[in-house]
């Protein structure tokens, strides 16, 4: 059995039946033309809690390395799934590659990056992906995915779609303009003057140690709901009741609310249940006081979502995969 308490940030201790790690391209495609049942893929952990053993295969990619290629008018990063999201933004910056700075500290792979459209302070990864390689699981063979075949959308895309489990994901190709525009429309960028991506950047990690717990000290696992995209009628009936309601006006016209303010007008903000903490600087994080258990994840999450239903007909999503015996738990 293998342990996955160090497996995942939120830190739960709950085991696995066995676990496989990829380094080479080589080994991809062999794992990947053998016949597969129960596995799970994992990149660094921070988005799945385990909340129940799993009698599967965890399958870690860990292929490494970065090739830049300098166009005329753009950069291009071709990045192995393996590599550290966090590590490449700070690389790019440090490089005067600009464009990836609001999605600094998101922790995770660059593989599991496209999978969930990673996103923050007004930027989605979708926004600057050309292109991604995997290796279809049952016949090894190497499939490429562009911007438009992902099919990205808010926290989603073709890999939690239709190509769930069915692919592996081996190398995510950017394509960052080199003619840059600073994204600051976003509360804790917009008192920035002028700022240069770097500037940013920095802002960017302040702004998120300040709010967010670090997973190496609380175990969490980030946004543990995703922020709610409603349409424009239901957003002026909610307007009219709460005038002060936060939201951002999406290019389709539909509104983006904060999931942590619903969570925070219905009062779970610092309150505990069994080890589970609804964290009292961002009450969109759930995080683990050290004693919590994959029962106490559970169903302090759907007491959060069917509270904030109740109030204000709003279905909360999560964001976190909560993984189970059988595989994906939905709330």
């Amino acid at each position: 059995m293998i342990q996955l308490s160090t497996r995942h940030t939120f830190g739960l201790s709950s085991c696995a039946q066995a676990e496989v790690v990829l380094s080479s391209l080589e080994q991809v495609v062999a794992w990947c033309k053998q016949p597969r049942d129960h596995f799970y893929i994992l990149g660094g952990g921070s988005n799945s809690i385990f909340v129940e053993d799993y009698p599967g295969c965890i399958v870690q990619v860990a292929l490494r390395g970065i090739e830049l290629t300098e166009r005329e008018d753009s950069w291009q990063l071709r990045v192995a799934a393996g590599e550290n999201w966090h590590q490449l933004v700070a690389w790019s910056i440090e490089q005067g590659i600009n464009g990836l700075e609001n999605l600094a500290l998101i922790p995770g792979t660059v593989g599991a990056a496209p999978i969930q459209n990673i996103g923050a302070y007004g930027r989605e990864v979708a926004d600057f992906i050309a292109m991604v390689d995997a290796v279809e699981i049952g016949s090894g063979k190497p499939l490429q995915f562009s911007n438009q075949a992902c099919q990205f959308g808010y926290r989603d895309s073709v890999f939690k779609q239709q190509w769930a489990n069915r692919c592996l994901v081996t190398a995510v190709t950017f394509e960052l303009p080199k003619q840059w525009q600073a994204q600051i429309n976003y509360a804790g960028l917009d008192t920035l003057d002028k700022p240069d991506a770097a500037t940013i950047f920095a802002k960017v990690i302040r702004v998120r140690q300040q709010k967010l717990p670090d997973p190496a000290v609380q175990g969490n696992a980030g946004s543990f709901f995703k922020n709610p995209v409603v349409d424009a009628q239901v957003f002026n009936t909610l307007q009219h009741d709460f005038v002060s309601i936060p939201h951002y006006v999406q290019a389709d016209g539909q509104i983006k609310i904060p999931a942590a303010w619903l969570i925070d007008q219905c009062g779970f903000k610092g309150q505990t249940r069994g080890g589970v903490i609804c964290h009292p600087n961002q009450p969109l994080v759930l995080a683990n006081n050290g004693s919590a258990k994959g029962d106490d994840v559970v169903a302090f999450a759907r007491e959060i979502r069917d509270t904030v239903w109740n109030r204000f007909a709003i279905l909360l999503e999560n964001e976190v995969r909560l993984v189970g015996r059988h595989g994906l738990i939905t709330l």
